[in-house]
């Protein structure tokens, strides 16, 4: 006479396992743009890194972002050892993607992040200087970027889950002084734009 009958038990059950589906399905998009974040936050702590490991112990040390060959990782190296230091690997659901409707003129507003650029490539270093690698960075001692030649690295690398434009970050590269700055991509009125972080 006392307890819960069979089918009182059953909807009871039912009701949670409904409030559990429709708990999973909202909390699935805060955490895909939380592992784009932690792509972002890694990239851009990695060549920090790299920077600050340079001046620190006065050698060159380069970065590698691989978007091919091994994808969606960053390595550290040390550059007169050629010893890797340090590799960042992107989540999963996460890659180095410039994605279409982005800004793609480096004059014309929107421009694309501190101008370098058109775009097109989601690792774009080496802007302006012919024969270098687009996806190398040379960091010197005196904190400056480079490329393999020795010439200023300025550029620009774009990271989204891919078919996402909204999830779009970007890094800058200044190669005079080394400086790194996060950007993000915003819409006004269907019109996307870069803002910095």
């Amino acid at each position: 006479m006392r307890g819960f009958s069979l089918i009182e038990m059953l909807v009871v059950i039912a009701l949670i396992l409904v409030v559990a589906a429709f708990s999973g399905m909202a909390i699935q998009p805060a955490l895909k743009d939380g592992r784009v974040a932690q792509a972002y936050n890694g990239t851009l702590m990695t060549m920090r890194q790299a920077r600050d490991v340079s001046v620190a112990q006065r050698q060159i040390y380069f970065v590698t972002l691989n978007n091919a060959v091994v994808p969606n990782t960053i390595t550290i190296t040390q550059g007169s050892t050629g010893t890797v230091t340090q590799t960042y690997t992107l989540p999963p659901d996460v890659t180095f993607d410039v994605e279409p409707g982005l800004p793609n003129s480096p004059v014309a507003p929107p421009t694309t992040p501190d101008g370098f650029g058109n775009g097109g490539l989601a690792i774009d270093l080496d802007q302006g200087v012919a024969g270098g690698v687009k996806n190398m960075i040379y960091f010197y001692p005196d904190g400056s970027a480079k490329d393999i030649n020795g010439n200023i690295n300025n550029g620009v690398v774009y990271v989204a889950r891919r078919g996402f434009i909204d999830t779009s970050r970007a890094i800058t590269v200044w190669g005079n002084t080394g400086r790194l700055r996060g950007w993000r991509a915003y819409t006004n009125a269907g019109n996307y734009y870069w803002r910095q972080q």
